[in-house]
């Protein structure tokens, strides 16, 4: 029961609801909310009452103008998730959720039927979304599995194909979509297996624009096909060679100047194929935020060779040396050339830097490795997406990055340098704010981010190929044996108005 009665008419409403005399009941609650139109409480209390009514849209309307006076309430967003799913309006439910798992209202059961709605809509990417979330929620519900395998098996195949520079940003999302869909990873070694894996597949991800993709695209088209490019890939000749109206979909990670210069190698390729960018990500729960003074220890991550420019960088840290010599510079990241190494070891010694300077190698636990550094830093004369910046700063590290092309459509001005002068300004500042690097990272590059945009790419691609008949239709759902709460259910389905939370 609401705690605060604002007049007789509300207290009569509350009366009449709770005794079922539901018509009067929404007479006397509208008579007070024409004295008192803002009031939530009662917003919420007549959306109740309209919905044990069979008002559902009417009842969602004051729901939602009760949300928006008070939107941190859980009963008026569980009233409004349940009036959602009552009314077959699953994704609206759906995007409610985050907001009350953040309050502590979303249940399993909740979960669960919005999950059988979708069903019911023959929406399989959305209902498979309720049931894992369900189960990340609610662990213990065995019975959903076989039901999760079955959606799983009438949704497309996805076949991965990795080249080029291996599967370091691939095995996240290979993870994510083993999940949703039935997958196969390319083990083999000649274009007919190549051709054959793609044959058996509903949708194909070719990961660095690179030789299988060239191979694949030439091939008689039997699925779609996706192309994920990074840089490099951008400067060598495959781009050129790939019959770019065999792939349905080019996934770039980032850089404007990385998709400008393919424009430039691969003629009318925006009307041969569709490009979607999308940046990487990083791994939140990996790299741990640590709230931290400032200090004089910096990073610099990534393997060691010409590109990353890390002569430039011995420069800057000269300069930084003279000025304050406590600061100390540490490379994480293996040596790819042998000139580039011996070239390095020798400026470090020429420059004075030799108490200065490590170079620590591989890192295979990078947030470690982090945990005691203050700033990270890059020289690169091109990125395609700085993962290493992004690491650095989701652990709370300062970031420093000379101004290649396309930094500053990817990171604020005020972390960018071009001159050494400038690179020490910016460390030696006293500005150091490590919850904000955090949240730059959160807000914008962070793994659940990229894989909710794959995962769009992935649905929508379904979508085309159910509309062309080329997935089976089934129907599984999930029943009312089958549900698990978690927390009670509550809300409009009891039809009468609740104790505000």
């Amino acid at each position: 029961m609401t705690s605060h009665i604002k007049s007789d008419h509300y207290r009569r409403g509350l009366e009449l609801a709770e005794a079922g005399r539901h018509q009067e009941a929404l007479e006397h609650i509208r008579l007070h909310l024409g004295m008192s139109p803002n009031d939530a409480e009662a917003l919420n209390d007549t959306g109740a009452i309209l919905h044990c009514l069979g008002r559902t849209d009417e009842a969602i309307e004051h729901f939602i103008k009760a949300k928006t006076l008070k939107s941190d309430s859980g009963e008026i967003l569980w009233n409004l998730s349940e009036a959602y799913i009552a009314g077959g309006r699953a994704k609206e439910a759906m995007y409610l959720f985050d907001d009350m798992e953040q309050i502590g209202v979303l249940s399993a059961d909740v979960l669960n039927r919005t999950a059988n709605v979708f069903l019911q809509q023959n929406d399989k990417a959305n209902a498979l979304e309720m049931l894992l979330r369900s189960l990340s929620f609610s662990p213990g519900q065995e019975v959903l599995t076989p039901i999760v395998q079955v959606i799983r098996s009438k949704r497309p195949r996805i076949a991965f194909f990795c080249g080029g520079d291996g599967m370091t940003f691939l095995r996240e999302i290979i993870e994510f979509a083993e999940r949703r869909f039935e997958v196969r990873v390319f083990e083999g070694q000649t274009e007919d297996e190549l051709y054959e894996l793609m044959q058996w597949s509903d949708i194909s991800w070719f990961e660095w624009c690179t030789n299988l993709a060239v191979a694949a695209s030439k091939k008689p088209k039997v699925c779609r096909n996706i192309v994920r490019l990074h840089r490099y890939e951008a400067y060598e000749r495959w781009p050129a060679e790939v019959n770019w109206r065999n792939i349905d979909i080019l996934v770039t990670v980032g850089n404007p100047v990385t998709l400008a210069t393919l424009r430039g190698r691969a003629a009318g390729l925006e009307s041969q194929t569709s490009i979607s960018i999308v940046p990487n990500g990083v791994n939140l729960k990996k790299f741990p935020f640590v709230e931290k003074p400032r200090g004089k220890n910096i990073a610099f991550l990534g393997n060691l060779r010409l590109v990353k420019n890390p002569m430039l960088m011995l420069q800057c840290m000269q300069k930084l040396h003279y000025m304050d010599g406590e600061y100390r510079l540490f490379f994480g990241g293996a040596f790819q050339d042998e000139v580039l190494e011996q070239y390095l070891r020798k400026m470090v010694d020429v420059l004075g830097l030799g108490d200065a300077v490590f170079f620590d190698g591989w890192q295979s636990d990078v947030a470690d490795w982090l945990g005691d550094k203050h700033y990270i830093v890059s020289t690169s004369i091109c990125e395609g997406h700085p993962v290493g910046i992004l690491e650095g700063m989701a652990c709370g590290l300062k970031p420093v990055v000379h101004n290649f092309l396309g930094a500053g459509q990817m990171l604020p001005s005020e972390f960018l340098f071009n001159i050494s002068e400038e690179f020490c300004d910016q460390v030696l500042s006293e500005r150091y704010e490590p919850r904000r690097y955090r949240e730059f990272v959160e807000s914008r590059y962070s793994l659940a981010r990229q894989l909710r945009r794959i995962n769009a790419i992935f649905s929508d691609l379904e979508a085309e190929i159910n509309s062309e008949g080329d997935a089976e239709a089934g129907e599984c759902g999930v029943g009312e044996g089958e549900q698990s709460s978690v927390l009670p259910s509550g809300g409009v389905r009891q039809c009468a108005p609740v104790e505000q939370r």
